[in-house]
């Protein structure tokens, strides 16, 4: 508990798998030398489903994916209280998130981190083990990574075997 009554902000989180059942991992452009997967906030008036599908285009520059499943309950981090008041202008304690897993669909050269408008979100990118995951991301991040490789384990499993979901 962190006596915080500030809201979360409401977001979506991308498990890209590719055909091998590795998950598409970013460098962030902010913070060098730290990797996520793709997540961001849902626009007013946006399902969550829609949300994560415009996230997944904006910072990969690809929509060549389908939505295969999705946590079954909303996960939710913290900010560091220092980060937390310059993030999102301190309006928001951090953020809570409904993850979707999704199939890639195209190729490697279908990615493109600048194929947007926005600003760039990833300066480089790669295919990562999901079992790496939790150990990729930074260390505040790191208990919802968990949650998240707990939950899509059994689907990691079967699509890394070449099953379908």
């Amino acid at each position: 508990m962190t006596g915080d009554d500030r809201p979360y902000r409401l977001g979506v989180g991308i498990l890209l798998f590719n055909a091998q059942g590795e998950v598409f991992v970013g460098m962030r452009a902010d913070s060098p030398g730290a990797w996520q997967m793709p997540q961001g906030g849902i626009d007013k008036g946006e399902e969550p489903r829609q949300a994560a599908l415009r996230e997944l285009k904006e910072e990969t520059g690809t929509d060549k994916a389908e939505i295969i499943s999705e946590s079954k309950d909303w996960l939710s981090y913290d900010l560091p209280p220092d980060l937390s008041r310059k993030v999102w202008k301190g309006k928001y304690r951090g953020q809570k998130q409904k993850w979707f897993a999704l199939r890639f669909l195209g190729h490697d050269s279908d990615i493109q981190l600048d194929g947007h408008e926005e600003e760039v979100e990833f300066v480089r990118w790669r295919w990562a083990g999901f079992e790496e995951l939790p150990g990729l991301i930074i260390g505040f991040k790191r208990p919802l990574y968990e949650a998240i490789a707990t939950e899509f384990a059994p689907l990691a499993k079967r699509l890394s075997q070449g099953e379908t979901p």
